[in-house]
């Protein structure tokens, strides 16, 4: 059973977990779980993704519950009247503790050239005494936020393997080195980004929503290894 983060009678935000599709797609032929599925059955209702989160991105995941809200969900989108926000574990420290990833991004489905923006603040860093990599007396590791500007498919993870700052898990984007370490001696199996915030405003009753998705299990645990705890960071 989903989380549900927010519902009325127009949409619902739901905790999306990680490995789990939002709908079915060419590349999983076959695989019937998925989250407009599960999300279906559990509410008995009609219901529609309004964006995407990767397979392998978990938290926050925006649904329509009617065809006429549907349109003005997804405007908010492509308006970037919505705001996205992401939590990732990379590795190593940016130079600049926040800024602006411009980074145009060849489309995986038309080949094309898009235009790609992130915006990215350091929340924490880690030295740790371990060698990842096999290079180095120790490893550094930072934790990011991440809002979306546009929305390029993979796109912060390209971006910040762009930056050369792999998020932790990424298995198609990242460093296997990292990623083989932290399997290895911390059980990971999964990657370190999680939606963890949408804002925006409804678009029939004009509420303004807020709505926050606490990290997984699987994240947690691994802000726990590098010494990090929940109240370390602001995040709002």
């Amino acid at each position: 059973m989903l989380d549900i983060l927010f519902e009325d009678e127009h949409l619902v935000v739901v905790d999306k977990p990680a490995g789990l599709l939002v709908h079915r797609t060419r590349q999983a032929f076959g695989e019937n779980e998925n989250a407009l599925i599960q999300l279906r059955d559990q509410l008995d209702h009609w219901v529609a993704p309004v964006h995407r989160l990767d397979r392998a991105t978990s938290g926050c995941l925006l649904f329509a519950k009617n065809e006429q809200v549907l349109p003005s969900l997804k405007s908010l989108f492509m308006d970037r009247a919505i705001e996205k926000r992401y939590l990732c574990i990379v590795r190593g420290i940016p130079a600049q503790k926040e800024g602006l990833i411009d980074h145009p991004l060849t489309s995986e489905r038309s080949g094309k050239l898009q235009e790609a923006q992130s915006k990215y603040r350091m929340l924490r860093e880690s030295e740790q005494a371990f060698d990842s990599t096999g290079r180095y007396p120790t490893s550094r590791y930072s934790l990011l936020e991440v809002e979306l500007l546009t929305g390029r498919t993979h796109q912060i993870r390209r971006h910040l393997a762009h930056i050369r700052h792999y998020i932790l898990g990424d298995r198609k984007h990242g460093d296997n080195k990292q990623n083989t370490y932290f399997e290895t001696h911390f059980g990971l199996q999964n990657l370190l980004l999680h939606s963890w915030k949408l804002d925006f405003t409804h678009p029939l009753t004009q509420t303004s929503l807020q709505l926050t998705c606490a990290l997984p299990p699987h994240f947690q645990a691994i802000v726990e290894k590098l010494g990090w705890s929940r109240a370390d960071f602001d995040l709002g």
